[in-house]
């Protein structure tokens, strides 16, 4: 087995973290809140540390999972950052949906230390890392991703590499992309439904099953009809992760009108006070539209 450090313990990397000590590795964590790391020690064993340079000393893979590019930088950079604790032959596993830009400035730092870096954003929300079935993408060389793959296992049911250094980013972004249009589509669809006097889950029942039926549809259905959007993926993290797509797009030379568009009925769900309603809230601007 093998130590491991572990950074970022919000609703992702906690449960993440756990799942490493499930699998026999020693754990020692590290989150911005002492007393959160604290916790997660008491319920799970291992160790904490008070900066990300002494998580990661001595460690052979440390995993990050924080809250953007800022976040990230701050964790790996700097006298108190991963990098300096972290010996060469080691492998960083970044977990956190930032730019593929950071990632290959990160990348290039870590080479310079003789550390390996990998990009693997997940997919799943805090239901997937609770019940340790993430999608993870990978970007990276394939000697990095060959051995963080075994680790990656812990809390995933699938995990793939895509390219070279910032893939697992951008294939991120197409998965952020997809589902934007997808929510905005079963928003629609059970608004049009409720106006039009049927029961939107007997109508998902039905279609569910066809060519119209998705992961959205399966898990969000009864939150939606029920108007609870207290759970899941929060808007503000999904607006963060829609301009890092939007940003590339222009890059890359990509239209995309729809994610656009969706991004900015997301402003007006912030501006109704659900910056923390989860990404199915869309379905709430509508029903405020009325």
């Amino acid at each position: 087995m093998a130590k491991v450090a572990f950074l970022g313990l919000g609703v992702m990397g906690y449960p993440m973290a756990g799942y490493l000590v499930k699998a026999g590795h020693e754990v020692t964590v590290y989150n911005r809140t002492a007393a959160k790391a604290d916790k997660w020690v008491s319920e799970n064993g291992g160790a904490w540390a008070p900066t990300p340079r002494e998580a990661a000393q001595g460690a052979e893979f440390v995993m990050a999972c924080v809250g953007n590019d800022d976040d990230l930088r701050s964790v790996c950079l700097g006298e108190d950052g991963a990098f300096a604790g972290m010996d060469a032959g080691a492998t960083f596993v970044d977990h956190t949906t930032v730019s593929a830009e950071v990632t290959r400035e990160l990348f290039a730092a870590a080479a310079d230390k003789g550390v390996a870096f990998v990009d693997a954003p997940v997919s799943g929300g805090q239901a997937g890392a609770e019940n340790g079935q993430l999608v993870v993408m990978c970007g990276g060389e394939e000697d990095a991703y060959a051995k963080a793959e075994p680790m990656i296992d812990a809390y995933s049911k699938l995990c793939k590499r895509l390219g070279d250094s910032g893939a697992g980013q951008l294939c991120k972004m197409v998965n952020q992309i997809c589902i934007a249009g997808l929510v905005q589509g079963l928003s629609e669809g059970l608004h049009f439904a409720e106006k039009a006097g049927l029961d939107g889950r007997a109508v998902v029942e039905v279609i569910g099953g066809g060519a119209a039926g998705s992961w959205q549809m399966v898990n969000r259905v009864d939150t939606m009809v029920d108007g609870k959007f207290d759970h899941g993926f929060a808007t503000d993290w999904m607006r963060k992760d829609l301009a890092i797509c939007l940003k590339t797009a222009e890059e890359v030379q990509a239209s995309l009108p729809v994610t656009a568009l969706v991004d900015q009925f997301y402003k007006d769900v912030q501006k109704m006070g659900g910056g923390r309603w989860d990404t199915s809230s869309l379905l709430a601007r509508l029903r405020k539209l009325d």
